[in-house]
C-alpha cells in the first residue's frame, strides 16, 4: 500500500477520458486501496458537495469530515444538513477546533482572523485536520487545477508533507462548468451562497463575493496578501 513513507515517484494516473474526468476511477482506487484508512476533508463548497455524490457512488458509509470553525455562513451548515438527508449511510462529523471563539479571543484578541489571519486558519483548521488525519494515511480532498495559480499541478495522488500522508483529488481536471454541469444534472444540493456571487467559500468574516469573475477565489482573504488557509500547503514532495 503506497504511504508517505512508501512514497515513490512514478505518477499515479487515472485514464480521464470519461464523463467523470478519471475521479470515479481515482476513488475507486482510493478506497479499495485505504479502505477506512482514508478521510475526506470536505469543506461543502459546490466542489465539495460533487465530491460526497461521487464518494457515496464508490463507498456510501465513508467518513467525511467538515472543519467547523464555528465562523461559517448559515448557507454552509444548511447544506451539511441536506446532504446528511441525501446520503444517510454516509459518515459525516463536524470537527470543531480545541479553543471555542471566545478562549481564542480571551488569549490571541478579538477578531484574530483580522489581525493574524494565519494563526486563525491555523488554529480553527489546520490543527483540527491534523488531529483527524492522526493515524490515517491518506485524505480526499476536492482541489481541482483550474482553482488557482497554487493548485495547477495538483496531481491525483500526492505526497502530502504538511500532513505526512497522501492526498488524493480526484477532480484535478474538472472545470467550473464540468462541476456546475454535474450538479444540476444530477440534483446535487449545494450552498445557495454560490447562486449570490460566492464561488469560494470559507469562514464567513474571511470571504465575499468574487471581486473578479477571472479568479473564482479572490473573495476569499480580500486585501489581506493570504491565498490558502494552510490545509493545502504542501512542503515536501
Amino acid at each position: 500500500m503506497l504511504t508517505y513513507e512508501t512514497w515513490d515517484e512514478k505518477t499515479h494516473d487515472f485514464n480521464s477520458d470519461n464523463p467523470t474526468k478519471g475521479a470515479l476511477h481515482a476513488l475507486k482506487w482510493a478506497y479499495e486501496t485505504y479502505e477506512d484508512d482514508l478521510v475526506y476533508a470536505c469543506s461543502f463548497g459546490i466542489e465539495g458537495s460533487v465530491l460526497v455524490d461521487l464518494v457515496h457512488q464508490v463507498k456510501p458509509d465513508a467518513q467525511i469530515v467538515f472543519l467547523d470553525t464555528h465562523l461559517h455562513f448559515l448557507e454552509t451548515y444548511e447544506v451539511i444538513e441536506a446532504a446528511k438527508k441525501r446520503y444517510p449511510s454516509l459518515r459525516i462529523k463536524l470537527k470543531t477546533p480545541v479553543l471555542s471563539l471566545e478562549e481564542q479571543a480571551s488569549k490571541h484578541g478579538e477578531e484574530l482572523w483580522k489581525s493574524n489571519p494565519n494563526q486563525c486558519c491555523n488554529i480553527r483548521k489546520v490543527i483540527p485536520l491534523e488531529e483527524e488525519l492522526n493515524g490515517v494515511t491518506a485524505w480526499l480532498s476536492g482541489l481541482r487545477r483550474e482553482q488557482s495559480p497554487t493548485r495547477q499541478n495538483t496531481q491525483f495522488v500526492n505526497r502530502d508533507g504538511r500532513f505526512k500522508s497522501i492526498k488524493i483529488c480526484p477532480l484535478i481536471h474538472w472545470t467550473w462548468k464540468d462541476i456546475w454541469r454535474y450538479a444540476h444534472k444530477h440534483d446535487v444540493p449545494y450552498n445557495k451562497l454560490h447562486d449570490n456571487g460566492f464561488p469560494s467559500i470559507g469562514c464567513e468574516p474571511c470571504t465575499q463575493a468574487a471581486l473578479n469573475a477571472d479568479d473564482l477565489r479572490s473573495g476569499r482573504w480580500s486585501g489581506l496578501g493570504k491565498l490558502e488557509c494552510g490545509l493545502h500547503q504542501n512542503d515536501s514532495q
